[in-house]
């Protein structure tokens, strides 16, 4: 692409807006710390996961127990097959993770030496991650990369003209 008008890419297109929520495996330790294996298998069996449909889940134990592993994995099988997403870490991690997976759909092919226009400010909650990924993604592409809006915009990048 060799035209030189401006590309916006603002990155609450790519923000995922189903709900985020937590699974404290915490809750399904005795007395906080452990893990009774037939009990908790029990549970993953019995528990209604449908409260889960079409969220986004991150799993957590906010204990200091040691949790085995094959939990983590026991309790993705029965969440995943009604959540958007499930994955082990924090709320920011799961941002991170749904950032990262949107952002890597774009077709870069499009943007090739183009002048790119990252929006800042919106309504939805865009982390730093966000626009971090987008701008290793874009510089080695791009002949320029700004951040605002087109009245007010900073520049973040621009290719070094070759000499040739």
């Amino acid at each position: 692409m060799t035209n030189s008008s401006l590309i916006e890419i603002n990155l609450e297109d790519y923000y995922d807006t189903h709900e985020r929520v937590v699974y404290d495996i915490k809750d399904n330790l005795f007395q906080g710390f452990v893990l009774k294996e037939k009990e908790f298998r029990a549970f993953v069996k019995t528990n209604d996961w449908s409260q889960y449909q079409d969220k986004n889940v991150a799993i957590i134990c906010s204990s200091d127990a040691i949790v085995p592993t094959w939990a983590y994995m026991l309790l993705v099988t029965s969440i995943e097959s009604y959540a958007n997403t499930v994955l082990y870490g924090s709320l920011e991690s799961l941002e991170q993770y749904l950032f990262q997976k949107a952002l890597s759909k774009i077709d870069l092919k499009d943007l090739q030496d183009a002048k790119v226009m990252i929006k800042g400010c919106g309504r939805y909650p865009v982390p730093e991650f966000a626009y971090v990924e987008i701008t290793r993604l874009l510089k080695p592409i791009v002949t320029s990369l700004m951040y605002g809006e087109a009245c007010s915009a900073v520049p973040v990048y621009k290719k070094s003209k070759q000499v040739g």
